[in-house]
Formats: C-alpha cells, structure tokens, sequence
C-alpha cells in the first residue's frame, strides 16, 4: 500500500507537480470513503422506518416504524454516523479519528457479518474490509494530535453513545420493566447504565433488550478507553513533566534558526550552529524519545503547518531549515514557510530526482548531501581528480 502511494505521488508529480496532489493522499480519498460507508450504514434502516412520507407521520405511527427496524437497525445507524463524524477526522490527518475508525469499522464489519446485506447492498462487507485494510497499511499518514481536536472528537463520540442509548432504550421501552415510554426515562437509563451506577429500578427483561444493553456498555467502554487515551493521559503527562522537570521559562525566539526534523543531517546542522553561538529551535512530529533532546527548544507538530512555525518563531527567525528524510515534506515545509514573509528557506534533498521539483518551491537555497556522496566516491573509484567547484555545486543541488 505504502510503495502504491509513492508510486502513484511520483507518477502525478511529473504530470502536475508534487505539492498539490501528495497534499491530498491518502487522508482525503479514504475519509471520502469512510463518509460513503458512514452514508451507507445511516440510510438504509432509517429510510425504511422513515417511509417517504416522514413529515406526514404521527410520533405514534414514527415510534412503531422505528420498532420495526428493531436492534438491527439501531447499532448499524450508531456505527454510520460516528464513521462520517469521523471522515471529518481523518482529513485533518488526526491519529484519534484514524483509530476511532479502525475500531468502528471492526464494529459495523461484525454487524454486516453476522446481519448481511442482499441486493444492492451486498458489497459493503467487502467494501468495509478492503477499507480497513487501506487504513492500516496508512497509519503512518495519520500522525498529528491536538488536545483540542481529540476534545472535539471526543466530545462528539460521547453525544453519538448517548443518542444511540436514548434512541435504543425508548424504542425497546417495552421490552424493559418498568417500561421506559417517555425520553426522560431513556435518557436517565442511558445515562445510569453508561456510568456503571447500575441502580437496579429498570431492568431487561428480554433476549433483545439484553443484547442491546450489550452493545450499548461496550461500546460506552470503547469510548471511555479511547477518551483516557486522548485528553486525560495527555494532561497527566503534561502535569508530570512539570513536577519532574520544573516549569521551563519562556523561550524569546527571535533571531534564530528553525530545524524542521530528526535526521542525521538535521541533528549535525544544530551541532555546528551551537558551536557558531547561534540558537536552534527544533520542530519534531512528535515528543522526542531521546535523552538529546532533554534540554532543547522543541516544538511538537508538522512543520507544514503554518501555526506550528508561528509558534516556533518561524516570522522572526532568521532561516527555516527543512531537513527531514522525506522530500515531499521538505517541499511543504517550504511553501509554508513563503507564507511568513521574507525568512530564509533552505531544503535538503534525500533523491536527486526530486531536485528539480523541489526548485519549483522555489527556496533560498537547496542543499544534497546524497548527490555529493555518489560523486565522491565515483570520483574516488575512478581516480578523477577532486573538482571543489563542482562539489560546492553538487552540494548545493546547483547542477
């Protein structure tokens, strides 16, 4: 999956140049079809409760509709709907939405093996596979986090659970004791079975309302695991990192170099600036692993994101070095950093065949270290004599 999309950003490259396509892929293609399964799964079961005359029914006559899809229906709607809040997630390259998805779709693929569908429906079960599959051979793709973000998709997951308990347990209030007739008595329910209070006055009384109560703690476990994953070990981890290593005074960017990345290069780069006296400020994807970078000024986030060189000074620094192993993301990198105004930009190179496209960027100066090496040791095997002018040219990806 991974050399298919290369493949396909390499081949598109050449055609219409690499920036505004490889911007798009592969988040945007699989959110569109995570939206059309979403679609898929919501339609079906409330069309046929619905009817075609929705506005012309009675809340009577709507509620025994509803009835009628029975617990079929109701996980499939719930599985739909968080699938399209979801797509909205996915084209935003979030790493929460990416999982919340793998995990619905295991979800709406155990409805539609156990429950399947005929007629014109019958390719979702496959569709749902092959998507899955096409989700996690990318998740490399879906690495950015923000607190806010998994707030909003949290938030969001928890109001999908809840409606789909209200929903669920009102139109199977029958099959309770007492019965539960009124959406004040769904929602208490709903409520006081999600938070494990379990108070014992509403019990099922049924095979059907069991399973749905089922279906309904489950996935109410789901969401708590994946909201303590999401916002609460987040700020915990931020509560102990102050504790340990002391409130870290704030940093005045201005005057400074921005490295954009962890590679070899990058780190050798920040090396020789310390020892020039010059201030370094590192903008890595994500929170370092390493003890080098203990003690450095490092922004977490994508360099591509024109924020994230704000917060990193990027409006007063003197030059935006990007330096990751990825040319595609150099080039981006680049673009946004036009944005800021008349900083200085410089691109490294990993392939000498994306040195003409990275051009198209147009940065201040491109730098190629591979392009340098192959010609050395060509040189060296050859027994040419060394050229310093073609070197420095090769160096600089002037040739």
């Amino acid at each position: 999956m991974a050399w298919i999309l290369k493949k396909i950003r390499r081949v598109n490259s050449s055609r219409f140049g690499v920036i505004k396509f490889a911007r798009w892929v592969p988040h945007l293609p699989l959110a569109l079809g995570v939206g059309l399964l979403g679609a898929v799964h919501v339609l079906p079961p409330l069309i046929h409760a619905l009817g075609l005359h929705f506005f012309s029914q009675t809340l009577t006559t709507l509620t025994l509709n509803l009835v009628n899809v029975g617990l079929s229906g109701l996980p499939q709607i719930a599985v739909g709907i968080f699938l399209l809040v979801m797509s909205a997630g996915l084209l935003l390259r979030s790493r929460l939405a990416w999982s919340s998805t793998v995990l619905a779709l295991l979800a709406g693929i155990a409805i539609l093996f156990f429950q399947p569908s005929e007629g014109p429906h019958e390719w979702l079960l496959p569709y749902s596979v092959i998507l899955l599959l096409a989700l996690l051979l990318s998740y490399r793709w879906f690495d950015r986090s923000s607190l806010a973000t998994a707030t909003l998709f949290s938030a969001t997951s928890l109001l999908v659970l809840v409606g789909y308990g209200v929903i669920g347990s009102y139109i199977l209030g029958d099959l309770f004791q007492p019965p539960i007739h009124t959406l004040d008595q769904a929602l208490y329910f709903t409520i006081e079975t999600l938070s494990t209070v379990g108070y014992g006055d509403i019990v099922a009384k049924s095979p059907q309302a069991r399973l749905f109560l089922i279906s309904l703690i489950s996935a109410g476990m789901v969401a708590a695991a994946t909201i303590f994953g999401a916002i609460i070990v987040p700020l915990i981890n931020r509560h102990l990192e102050n504790l340990f290593q002391g409130r870290k005074k704030q940093v005045q960017r201005k005057d400074h170099y921005i490295i954009v990345g962890a590679s070899a290069l990058a780190n050798n780069t920040f090396q020789e600036l310390c020892k020039r006296g010059e201030h370094v400020t590192f903008i890595l994807k994500r929170e370092p692993e390493s003890s080098q970078y203990a003690n450095l000024d490092v922004v977490v986030g994508d360099g591509s994101d024109l924020e994230i060189l704000r917060l990193a000074g990027g409006d007063k620094a003197k030059a935006i070095l990007a330096l990751t192993d990825d040319d595609s993301e150099n080039a981006f990198i680049v673009l946004a950093a036009k944005e800021l105004g008349q900083v200085k930009t410089v691109a490294a190179i990993n392939d000498a065949r994306n040195l003409k496209r990275i051009r198209r960027v147009k940065p201040n100066m491109v730098i190629a270290p591979p392009v340098l090496g192959g010609e050395l040791l060509a040189m060296a095997l050859s027994g040419e004599s060394v050229d310093s002018k073609r070197l420095m040219q090769l160096l600089m990806g002037s040739i």
